[in-house]
């Protein structure tokens, strides 16, 4: 039996999911964002519209900008566009390095952790 040519033409279309992508096509096989690491609890801030001008956006770059004109933290925008962190760590440095976003860091994920406090902490579930 013959295979049906539609079929074969949009094998990469999942009609329930839409079109499906790899997250490795997203990032174009890159691992880590430009410019260094990105925190989870960093918080992402889109810059004005007007930057946007001459810089080629995949349509997830797009994404990312619109849903970060308020303040949003790196793993509640990926839950917000169902991607991976990682994807989401990639492409906000490409939006870092393009000037689209600014990022700030909460003071308490730069800062190492207190020993005592975690000491603390084990000694109380211990009691437990």
């Amino acid at each position: 039996m013959p295979a049906d040519p539609l079929r074969l033409a949009h094998d990469w279309l999942d009609h329930d999911a839409g079109p499906v992508v790899r997250p490795y096509a997203v990032t174009q096989g890159r691992v880590a964002p430009a410019g260094g690491e990105i925190d989870m609890m960093a918080f992402v801030v889109a810059t004005a519209p007007e930057h946007h001008r001459g810089v080629r956006l995949q349509p997830e770059h797009h994404a990312i900008v619109a849903a970060a004109w308020q303040p949003i933290p790196v793993v509640e925008l990926a839950s917000t566009l169902d991607l991976s962190v990682g994807v989401v760590r990639v492409l906000l440095g490409d939006l870092r390095s393009a000037g689209l976003i600014s990022m700030y860091e909460p003071p308490a994920a730069s800062q190492p952790h207190d020993v005592d406090v975690l000491k603390a902490v084990v000694n109380g579930l211990r009691a437990l």
